[in-house]
């Protein structure tokens, strides 16, 4: 089968291939690629397949990201954070694997490495990742069916996260949407406290800027804001598109952590999710089964199913990864 790898897509034909496909998401769509274009250290990449009658078959945006430029060779890597995206028949996972072919060849210079985040079980491809070199590593996450009853949705937090909503009400904290962009810098102080806390890189302001300007007029962005009296306490950024809401970045301030603030946020963003027609809250991502982490016991208590969909990781210079891990783990004492 001729399969033809493009570059470059006319806007409507791929969104078109995004939203009649079943798992296209909000990561594969051309807006999501504008936002990353306009962030600082970030270099998204459009991969595509065509079949011999110019019909798109498959679709990879990976972004290359670059966490210090005096030494991009040691701090760039690639993440696809939507994963890959093809038709489900042979012709889709044909595409996908010559698809793969040219991004490895093209690729293996330029990235330590290139990390498929999945968002839906890709147990079908699996074979074709693996034999590309991408290969699998557990992940989990948790997916609230806001299909159910506001009640349900309610009565299947567990106990504790009921009791911190109530908490949170009664010491009077409220919540906002950020409508001004303006607000978009209070939410970044909030995230840049906790990353700053856990020393870990968060991404630079112009990544909220820009989905604030590019997907909220598409309604594919909203920003939640906490405040006890005139002081805001903590934010969760929300990512929007087919019936899903994903968190994606979430922060408070640990000074008012007895308020519990990221309880009454993750409750709201469900309630307004159930109102409005979503079909599913996504936690966006819960870490390793093996690894011991912090957020996925916050995550566990609102109810939702545990997935296990995994990444898909290709190595592409494993003597520069080694240095480059040798150096991140320096480069976090001094975050």
């Amino acid at each position: 089968m001729a399969v033809e790898i493009i570059r470059s897509i006319n806007e409507d034909e791929w969104r078109n291939f995004v939203d009649n496909e079943p798992r296209g998401n909000i990561y594969h769509t051309p807006e999501m690629f504008r936002v990353f274009e306009k962030t600082e250290g970030y270099d998204p990449q459009l991969w595509a397949a065509k079949d011999a009658d110019n019909n798109l078959t498959a679709l990879l945006i990976a972004v290359n990201i670059t966490l210090s430029k005096l030494i991009p060779k040691l701090t760039t890597r690639a993440v696809v954070f939507g994963s890959i995206l093809c038709h489900s028949k042979p012709e889709g996972e044909a595409a996908l694997n010559v698809l793969l072919r040219e991004y490895r060849r093209e690729t293996q210079k330029k990235v330590l490495f290139t990390e498929f985040r999945n968002l839906s079980d890709l147990e079908r491809f699996q074979p074709i990742l693996n034999s590309s070199g991408f290969a699998f590593e557990d992940h989990l996450n948790y997916l609230v069916d806001l299909t159910q009853s506001e009640e349900s949705l309610w009565k299947n937090i567990k106990k504790s996260g009921r009791q911190s909503i109530r908490t949170s009400r009664n010491k009077g904290t409220a919540v906002e949407e950020c409508t001004e962009k303006e607000k978009v810098k209070i939410a970044y102080q909030l995230l840049k406290q906790v990353y700053a806390s856990v020393r870990v890189p968060l991404a630079g302001p112009s990544l909220f800027e820009s989905a604030f300007d590019i997907l909220g007029p598409k309604h594919m962005f909203k920003i939640l804001l906490a405040r006890t009296d005139s002081r805001y306490i903590g934010a969760v950024l929300l990512l929007l598109h087919k019936g899903r809401m994903i968190d994606w970045y979430a922060g408070s301030d640990r000074e008012f952590s007895a308020h519990a603030p990221s309880e009454l946020l993750i409750w709201h963003a469900l309630e307004w999710g159930s109102q409005n027609g979503f079909q599913i809250f996504d936690f966006g991502g819960a870490g390793k089964p093996t690894e011991d982490y912090g957020p996925r016991r916050f995550k566990e208590k609102f109810g939702g199913s545990k997935v296990n969909y995994g990444r898909n990781v290709c190595i592409h210079s494993p003597l520069k990864m080694k240095l480059s891990r040798a150096g991140y783990k320096l480069l976090r004492k001094f975050l």
